[in-house]
């Protein structure tokens, strides 16, 4: 049990009204900051640096446990994104409700250690081996909140409707069997999915994913976010080359192109990657309001490209960052690979900087704020009435030591240690990472080791 209200006490903190000193935050017996403002007595917890903890917006939690498998060439004349994928089919079908949850659990157990407060789960992996259903439609759904409850984390949970192979329509193959679902059986899944999250934390959200352009009719599209009231919508979009130049052919038009002029896209969706969208494009989506899911530490490893982030936030678009594939799981490592791949596209530095923030301040803001939006969780900033998401820090450290406002957040995300700077993490006021590890790391590991141990690695 929560006690009544916990107290913390922070040297600095960066609120709602930007960067205070000497800060006494609450948080109430619902897991939401009941106050903030100047310490009036005692302190069940101390930092240097409090922090609100950001939402990873984009997660595929079993892929995790293939990290490492992949990176040996292949028969191909040239590995790419379309064939790890092939090798991500194979691998998944072997996995069952149980190692998903254990996966799950090892997953956001780490997000959590690495200073995220909730999770953004983009879940396709529905049904048994071969594409058979499960008697309970939302089984595996019922596995990813379970293993979010263990872990402690906040969870938004996005069941994917995922129809083809193709635009073509093409039947699904293989280890992608698992995922596929008309809009009927997808709606009634969804339900189930909701079922699921009636014992769950209060602070958990459920959204719907449309697959892609690729994956998804634009009927079935159509009916699906007209069923999905008013919780969010993510979608995979414009990620690949080949992918543009296939919805190219069947639909007319490129993939950010075709999604503005038949959608009324808003503050609801976010579109994850977006590494393959002209200028216009970019700007037209940053116009509507809708976040951004940049996940640039798998975009790298895939080979997806690089986001027009200088163009895009010049335009005031909303971003946040997701960590996808799971290869390595670092809320600090997301924000400079994305600073870094700006720079790198345009020989030039600080380049997401503007002259009111410093670099760090500019992705830790975005980081807040869109993955806030994207998983319906409010605002994401310290503030009261919002969840108690919180990262606590040290700076006695060889890093942060003596840096002081968005000179700390620099140094966090460009210093290469910024993680072993947390001590504490909160999420909707459950007190999960202690001392800079989680809470339940053993019992957590041990049953993710099990499983790990009896997955075959032979893709």
């Amino acid at each position: 049990m929560r006690p009544a209200a916990t107290i913390i006490h922070a040297s600095s903190a960066l609120t709602s009204q930007g960067w205070q000193r000497d800060v006494e935050l609450e948080i109430g017996a619902d897991g939401a900051i009941a106050r903030i403002g100047p310490q009036l007595g005692r302190a069940d917890h101390r930092a240097a640096l409090l922090l609100p903890a950001p939402l990873n917006l984009h997660s595929h939690a079993f892929q995790r446990a293939m990290a490492g498998l992949t990176e040996a060439r292949g028969p191909d004349a040239g590995d790419s994104f379309w064939t790890w994928r092939r090798l991500m089919f194979r691998f998944l079908q072997q996995l069952s409700p149980d190692d998903v949850q254990a996966i799950a659990a090892q997953v956001y157990m780490e997000m959590l250690e690495a200073g995220f407060g909730a999770v953004a789960e983009f879940h396709y992996l529905h049904h048994d081996l071969g594409g058979a259903p499960y008697s309970d439609l939302a089984e595996m759904s019922g596995r990813i909140v379970a293993g979010a409850d263990q872990a402690g984390i906040g969870l938004t949970l996005l069941p994917v409707l995922y129809q083809y192979g193709g635009c073509d329509r093409r039947a699904l193959q293989g280890g992608q069997a698992r995922f596929g679902s008309d809009v009927d059986q997808f709606l009634r899944l969804h339900q189930g999915a909701s079922r699921a999250l009636g014992t769950a934390p209060a602070d958990y959200r459920i959204g719907i994913a449309p697959h892609s352009l690729r994956a998804v009719a634009p009927e079935a599209l159509r009916a699906i976010v007209a069923a999905a009231g008013d919780g969010p919508i993510h979608m995979h979009l414009a990620e690949q080359v080949a992918e543009v130049d296939e919805v190219l052919a069947h639909l007319g038009a490129r993939p950010a192109e075709w999604l503005l002029a038949n959608h009324d896209i808003g503050p609801r969706w976010c579109l994850i990657h977006c590494t393959q969208m002209t200028e216009g494009e970019t700007r037209a989506l940053a116009a509507t309001g809708a976040v951004a899911g940049l996940c640039p530490l798998t975009e790298a490893s895939l080979g997806d490209g690089i986001f027009n982030g200088k163009t895009y936030l010049g335009a005031q678009g909303r971003f946040g960052f997701g960590s996808d594939s799971n290869i390595q799981i670092s809320l600090f490592e997301e924000a400079k690979a994305l600073e870094n791949s700006q720079r790198l596209a345009s020989r030039a530095r600080a380049v997401l900087a503007n002259d009111n923030k410093s670099t760090g301040r500019v992705l830790f803001d975005g980081a807040v704020a869109g993955g806030a939006q994207a998983g319906g969780r409010g605002r994401g900033a310290l503030e009261a009435g919002a969840p108690a998401d919180l990262i606590l820090l040290d700076e006695d450290n060889a890093y942060l030591c003596n840096r002081q406002g968005d000179m700390a957040l620099d140094t966090l995300i460009f210093g290469g240690g910024g993680q072993s700077c947390i001590t504490d993490v909160f999420s909707a006021g459950r007190h999960m990472v202690r001392g800079g590890r989680h809470i339940h790391r053993d019992t957590i590991e041990a049953a993710y080791k099990r499983c790990l141990r009896k997955l075959r690695t032979d893709l």
